[in-house]
Formats: C-alpha cells, structure tokens, sequence
C-alpha cells in the first residue's frame, strides 16, 4: 500500500518534471522563435499543444506545477525545509510562497491550453491579466498585488543567491551528477531575473496604477526583456539550463517525507 509520504514524494518529482518541460521550452523558444516568444506564456503552451501527445503532456503540467506550487507553500507554512522563524528564515519562506504563486499562475494557463480555451486568448499574459483585474475589483485589490510583487522580489534575491552560492544543493542527492552545481547556479540567476521583471508588473499594477494589463507571468516576462541583447540571450540560455537542472532534480532532489500521524512534512535525520 502506497503511504502519504510515497505519494507526496511522487507528486513533488512530477512537479519538478513538469518544471523541467516548462523552462526547457520556454529557453529553446526564446533561442529558436521571436514569433512564439513574442506570444509570451501563451506561445509556450502553444509550442507544447503542438507537440505529439501535447494535450497530455499539458494535463501532466496541470498536475505538476500544482503539486510543485503547493510543495512551495508547505514550506511557507510548515517549513518543511527546516528555514526557522528568524527574520531570514521567514524571507526564505516568503520567497518560496512567492515561487509557489508564480507556477500557480502557470498551471491555470497550463489548463486553458489543455482545456482548448487559451489558443483564443487575446493577449499574451491573457489568464493572469484576468486574474489581477478579478484581485483589483476588491477592496485593497491593489494592496494585495503590490504584496505579491514584493514576495517576488523577495524569491528573486533569494533565487540569486542560491544561484552565487550553490547552497541549493544540500537538497540534492550525491548521486547526481557533477555538473549539477553548474546547471543550477545559472538557471538561479536567470529565474532571479524573471522574478524581477514578474514582481515589477505586480508592483505596478497594484502600488502604482498600473492596471491588470501590466501583470505578466513566466513567459511574457522573457519577451519583454527581448530587445535587451546580451541579457535576453543570458537569460534564455539560463532558463534552458534550469530546465535539464529541473529534470535532474525530478530524479536526484531529496524529498520531505510526509509525517503520517501529523500529516506534515519533514526532512529525514
């Protein structure tokens, strides 16, 4: 009989898969094609609708991205990844709720696609423009948004210096590759500066009247930053990268276990 830690284990090395399917597509089209990398998010789940099995691949996103969103907030709210309760234990917790928001955001467009109801969305960030403008028709809706901008920024710092300082791989098995420490440093820093851009479009949406036209999601942060040379190309090349880094970590990440009498999870001693 399967227990809830193997099946919390399962879900997180799917959402980790799904992650890797995600940044992998997303750095080839924004290598490959200035047309779908121009349609932002939606010419990333666009490019993978048209793959063989594609509808499919999308529902396993679903479910993954899900999964790696909720996997991100246990550690917001029961620091399954033993970060404390000081003021930097918490800025690490809050990043990572910010990092689960962002792949929300990602399976909501994930399942338009698969539902056949984002190829007729307008604008490139369709869903989650929907999404702020529902946030900004409630009292303190703005308030709300700029918040979230801050806790991307938040992630952004803290996916920088997991980046520099390689400290990310005290989560990792020793059995994974050498190259991993390589993989995941640049794939860091580029995510760090997609969380900006992401963080600055809630920011301005919310403190600064931007309106939900300036939110942006994962993939049309990367086509904004087109036109910027050097830094677009880095920032591609690294979210490729981050992308064969997700897939090892699908295999090699050391998972919490799930604690049957409490139901939280917890790393192993």
């Amino acid at each position: 009989m399967v227990d809830k830690s193997e099946k919390f284990n399962w879900l997180v090395r799917v959402g980790y898969f799904s992650r890797a399917i995600l940044y992998t597509v997303l750095g080839l089209i924004a290598l490959t094609s200035a047309s779908k990398i121009a349609e932002g998010t939606n010419g990333v789940f666009r490019a993978i609708e048209d793959y063989p099995l594609g509808t499919a691949i999308l529902w396993i996103m679903v479910i993954g991205l899900i999964a790696y969103a909720l996997f991100r907030f246990c550690s917001l709210f029961f620091d399954i990844e033993n970060n404390g309760s000081d003021a930097k234990g918490w800025g690490k917790r809050i990043g990572h709720a910010g990092s689960g928001i962002a792949h929300l955001a990602l399976a909501y467009s994930a399942y338009r696609f698969a539902t056949s109801e984002g190829g007729g969305s307008g604008g490139s960030g369709g869903g989650a423009q929907e999404a702020a403008s529902g946030v900004l028709g409630f009292e303190l809706g703005g308030v709300v948004l700029g918040l979230l901008g801050i806790a991307l920024f938040v992630a952004a710092f803290h996916q920088a210096k997991k980046g520099i300082t390689g400290s990310f791989m005290h989560r990792i098995s020793g059995q994974a590759p050498d190259f991993t420490r390589w993989l995941g440093g640049a794939g860091f820093l580029a995510r760090a500066v997609v969380y900006v851009v992401i963080g600055w479009s809630l920011f301005q949406a919310g403190f600064m009247s931007g309106g939900s036209d300036q939110v942006k999601t994962l993939g049309d942060a990367v086509a904004s930053l087109a036109g910027e040379g050097i830094i677009f190309t880095l920032t591609a090349i690294g979210l490729l990268l981050f992308g064969i880094f997700s897939l090892i970590l699908a295999r090699y990440r050391i998972i919490p276990e799930l604690d049957s009498s409490a139901g939280v999870p917890k790393f192993r001693t």
